[in-house]
């Protein structure tokens, strides 16, 4: 990831559709760590305030609500990967530039592609959450505002969830048409079956309080201190000793993972298929745009 310096000697990783803050400098010398330089508060969804040992991603396309189209998706694999090597990076948050962190698809970009390009694009974006579980450094979701969709399945696919309690939870896929292609497992490892299948027809909106209630998510917030308090866990987790942090994460997440790209294999299919629906044909007709 190319870094660029910005004000009082920060460094922050220019993507497209992703913006990265790496910590600030230890003070003891070894030169592994950056401030993100802007001087504002975690909270106050401006500066991203990391702390030692502690890398901010911020999902950056704030006007079509941080949607997953596939420049993002490239972006934020690179980075996250960048960030696994980074000698000075211990931790993640995973956050997305206000209203939300995260709408899910690109339903506009997706609406012009046809069927197997489609189920392409989703096969990508699966992998990209499946590698988060599988990243030698823990990854912390902070959410504000909404996660939907895809948004929804990314936040829950990271090690820890910390949502604020208004935050608007929803998987709307099935009411479009389709099933979601993928992160359905790490959703059933969240939550069970029983409750995975409910939380995927969809039939209304969650509020962070609701998804918490579920065991969706691991810490529930007052509105705007999602990230404030997702830099606190991260902190604390970046304190412990990497190689032991890394191998908890490796040693669980492999009982996910195994079986969640056997079932992102099986739902990519039934969404190919489902998108040829008269019903999912109406929905991505919505979002297309005219000639």
């Amino acid at each position: 990831m190319s870094l660029r310096r910005g004000p009082a000697g920060a460094r922050q990783g220019a993507r497209a559709g992703v913006r990265v803050s790496l910590p600030r400098e230890h003070g003891d010398g070894d030169g592994d760590g950056f401030s993100d330089g802007t001087g504002a508060r975690a909270g106050d969804g401006v500066g991203d305030g990391a702390g030692d040992g502690v890398a901010v991603v911020r999902l950056d396309r704030p006007h079509v609500r941080n949607a997953l189209g596939t420049e993002l998706v490239e972006s934020l694999g690179a980075a996250l990967a960048e960030l696994d090597d980074h000698p000075g990076v211990r931790a993640a948050v995973l956050t997305g530039t206000p209203p939300g962190f995260c709408a899910g698809s690109d339903l506009k970009e997706l609406s012009r592609m046809n069927g197997e390009a489609m189920v392409r694009h989703e096969a990508a974006t699966g992998r990209l959450a499946r590698d988060v579980q599988h990243l030698g450094i823990p990854v912390i979701a902070a959410v504000e505002g909404f996660a939907m969709g895809g948004g929804f399945l990314l936040a829950t696919s990271c090690d820890l969830v910390v949502t604020a309690g208004d935050a608007r939870w929803h998987l709307p896929e099935v009411g479009l048409g389709w099933v979601p292609p993928w992160g359905v497992q790490s959703l059933v490892a969240r939550v069970g079956p029983v409750t995975a299948r409910r939380l995927v027809w969809g039939e209304r909106p969650l509020t962070g309080g609701e998804l918490y209630a579920l065991g969706a998510a691991d810490e529930l917030t007052a509105s705007g201190e999602a990230l404030a308090r997702a830099l606190e866990v991260a902190a604390g987790l970046a304190r412990l000793p990497a190689h032991a942090v890394t191998s908890a994460k490796r040693a669980l997440s492999d009982a996910v993972g195994e079986r969640a790209q056997t079932l992102d294999a099986r739902t990519a299919w039934m969404f190919g298929t489902d998108c040829g629906s008269e019903a999912a044909r109406r929905s991505l007709a919505r979002f297309r745009t005219p000639v």
